[in-house]
């Protein structure tokens, strides 16, 4: 069922209340990896707004569902939404990355409030992932764990073998997300590391699997209420995004896979989201 008109217009101001601020972090802090944060916005934005059951007055609430940041280099796209949804002061953002600063390029879950996990090297969050889901198989829990990961990080072996497992487990409990940019650190993900067929390969391994628009908050909607119904096997969303999604000059161009940038040049990616 698609989303009620007033719910999705709300959802979509925020969508683009969090790339303003993004835009804004990239300024505080120096630089940040601009580009994924703002291709994971809509899917943030729903997890956190509508489907997380989650309390940012008791963030170490033990039913909490739990959230995996696995690409945790988009940090500056995943802090603002904690802020956003009353973790923490949004003023704090300010100090993103300086010294002392409980936000850096990667989320520490012993210094960011709400973070369940740590993040640095990438594909390791689906490991994570199965181990929370299969703790909470045995202590016959009602949470849920989402993995959010990048197709770059795809590459990675270790992804493979937690997919087995959750599959094996049976862990419906379990939603992965991949983030289909298509673009990594070093180019095209098809270029440096052939990932297709992508969706085929996650069914091969057990998953039952979703394809969607990752910016289309409808098919985003749709995709993750039956994620959350499933029942025998673990879900994965492939969302397919835009990296740089929101401002037309990075649209697609891995240049702003990490990018600093001037007043000038944030005034400009703010002008071009606000005609968005």
């Amino acid at each position: 069922m698609a989303l009620q008109a007033e719910e999705k217009k709300r959802f979509e101001q925020i969508a683009k209340e969090l790339r303003l601020t993004i835009i804004d972090v990239m300024a505080w802090s120096g630089g940040a990896h601009v580009g994924g944060s703002l291709s994971i916005v809509e899917i943030l934005t729903l997890l956190y707004f509508k489907y997380l059951n989650i309390d940012p007055k008791n963030p170490k609430w033990e039913d909490r569902d739990r959230f995996i940041l696995s690409k945790g280099h988009t940090a500056a796209g995943y802090i603002p939404v904690l802020a956003k949804r009353g973790y923490f002061d949004e003023e704090l953002l300010k100090s993103f990355n300086h010294f002392g600063s409980p936000f850096a390029m990667h989320p520490d879950c012993n210094k960011v409030i709400g973070c369940d996990a740590s993040a640095g090297s990438l594909g390791h969050g689906l490991s994570m992932a199965v181990g929370l889901g299969l703790g909470a198989k045995q202590l016959k829990k009602p949470w849920k764990t989402v993995c959010l990961m990048g197709d770059g990080e795809c590459c990675e072996g270790s992804v493979w073998e937690a997919a087995m497992s959750a599959a094996h487990f049976k862990l419906d409990n379990v939603i992965g997300i991949v983030d289909r940019n298509r673009l990594m650190i070093d180019g095209c993900t098809e270029d440096v590391m052939a990932l297709e067929p992508f969706a085929d390969k996650w069914r091969a391994f057990g998953w039952n699997v979703i394809e969607v628009n990752g910016h289309d908050l409808d098919e985003l909607d749709c995709a993750l209420d039956a994620a959350w119904k499933a029942e025998g096997k673990p879900t994965l969303i492939l969302a397919n995004t835009v990296k740089g999604k929101g401002v037309d000059f990075m649209e697609n161009n891995v240049v702003y896979h990490y990018a600093s940038g001037d007043s000038a040049l944030c005034e400009k990616a703010k002008a071009s989201i606000m005609r968005g």
